[in-house]
């Protein structure tokens, strides 16, 4: 007689066979599965926690970021006046991060958005009235009876809009740091097959 722990056995070494060495299409269907499994519950919350932010990887879905290939010199000529009048000057420009902007694609890799260390310039993730989050670069910190606020502006718009020009801390969702270019397409891409 076989034994439940013999039996066990034998059912996890086909359920092996199966997800790892297994050729078939529903193989494969399961090792998709899988793979979104991971990396939505134990990969993205990770990391999350990891960076302190609850919005570790996001992709970017609009251009207002863009610098429509633009070399630095010809997109700032082009902002320049608006953002001179911010009390923002080239040189203050170039040393931002991501002076060169970014692109519809995207996927950038966000840390907590600390209040106190965040300057102008910096490029944050917050939560407005929109589908989506909205990730644009602080062009002024300002103060009130509330505390602390942030305006910012996307690098391609040429206006303040009205939804970005009072951020609080309680709206802030992390501060990007690092960009992986033409990444964000692949969620882009899914999302728009599902909304059909």
């Amino acid at each position: 007689m076989i034994s439940k722990k013999t039996k066990f056995k034998r059912i996890l070494k086909k359920v092996w066979h199966f997800v790892w060495e297994d050729n078939s299409v529903w193989s494969w269907i399961v090792n998709i599965v899988l793979a979104f499994l991971i990396v939505y519950f134990v990969i993205y919350p990770g990391l999350g926690l990891l960076f302190g932010t609850s919005l570790p990887v996001v992709a970017v879905v609009s251009g207002s970021m863009e610098h429509n290939k633009l070399g630095f010199d010809d997109f700032y000529q082009g902002q320049r006046s608006f953002y001179e009048s911010n009390n923002i000057k080239k040189e203050d420009f170039e040393q931002f991060p991501f002076k060169n902007g970014f692109n519809k694609g995207d996927i950038m890799i966000l840390f907590k958005a600390d209040p106190k260390k965040i300057e102008i310039g910096d490029i944050i993730i917050y939560q407005a009235n929109h589908e989506n989050p909205i990730i644009h670069r602080i062009i002024k910190i300002s103060e009130d009876e509330k505390g602390k606020y942030y305006t910012t502006k996307g690098d391609n718009v040429g206006i303040v809009q009205d939804f970005e020009k009072m951020i609080y801390g309680k709206d802030l969702l992390g501060r990007a740091v690092f960009r992986i270019p033409y990444l964000g397409w692949v969620k882009i891409g899914f999302t728009s097959i599902i909304r059909r």
